[in-house]
């Protein structure tokens, strides 16, 4: 199941009607009842796919979906940062002196 977005389909379409309309950010958030930030981040990311209003009569809630949140996601399995050997840290910290905050210092 895709993580829940702040807007619904619905709002996600009429928000692209809406800016097609030369209305604000600030407006449309105000009118779906979102912060104007949601707002720009759904505009900046229809705008990388090349998104516009009038929308493709073929695309419909799941390619649309498909297309404004695919790329977002990380794949699986993949970290940012490598994580830590877990059994080495529980190790240290066993030993008298050492905290959390000194281990992440090192």
């Amino acid at each position: 199941m895709p993580a829940k977005r702040e807007l619904t389909m619905r709002q996600l379409r009429q928000m692209l009607r809406l800016a097609h309309d030369a209305v604000s950010a600030r407006e449309i958030g105000r009118r779906l009842g979102v912060a104007r930030s949601t707002i720009q981040d759904k505009l900046k990311r229809a705008a990388a796919t090349g998104l516009s209003w009038p929308l493709p009569e073929d695309l419909n809630d799941d390619a649309l979906e498909k297309r404004l949140f695919t790329h977002a996601v990380v794949k699986t399995g993949a970290r940012r940062r490598v994580e830590p050997d877990w059994a080495e840290l529980a190790r240290e910290l066993k030993r008298a002196g050492v905290n959390m905050m000194i281990l992440w210092e090192e």
